[in-house]
């Protein structure tokens, strides 16, 4: 399979979507930080110094869907139409696991702003309760479903 951010000199190269005709497209991702017990109680029952952990990671995370474009070369700039990002306690493993879905109507797919949101959303967990655990670990971070355009529908298995 060729790659399509390179020229035929090999360059890096913006892939030219102009042709291609604008679609609903939907992608989902998840990913995971797992802490320690103090920091993993600080952000359930919202007492971490710097204040309501996951509606700041929430925030965090749908501005990265938003601004995906500025971070990673080559990304196209999309119309987001809509950002959701689910964040569930799992007291098993004290960890905090994210889950991001994004939506818009363009002429490419918003994979890499799916995984976006959830990375900055788990780094932003990490930055307000590191003077707590600076061991936390984050992972996991996949992409779960996609849809639309025309390589069709993708479930992880």
């Amino acid at each position: 399979m060729a790659l399509t951010h390179t020229d035929e000199k090999g360059r890096a190269s913006m892939v030219d979507v102009s042709d291609k005709p604008r679609t609903r497209r939907v992608a989902r991702a998840s990913g995971r930080i797992t802490m320690n017990e103090e920091a993993y109680r600080a952000v359930v029952t919202n007492t971490a110094k710097k204040g309501d952990v996951l509606a700041a990671a929430r925030i965090a995370g749908i501005m990265a869907a938003k601004n995906t474009h500025a971070v990673i070369p080559l990304c196209h700039p999309l119309p987001i139409d809509h950002v959701s990002l689910e964040l569930t306690p799992e007291d098993g493993t004290r960890s905090i696991r994210a889950e991001a879905t994004v939506t818009t109507t363009g002429r490419t797919g918003v994979e890499l702003e799916a995984l976006h949101a959830v990375s900055v959303c788990l780094l932003t967990v990490y930055d307000m309760v590191k003077a707590v655990d600076r061991s936390m670990t984050i992972g996991d971070i996949v992409l779960e479903e996609k849809s639309g355009g025309k390589s069709g529908h993708y479930t992880r298995t």
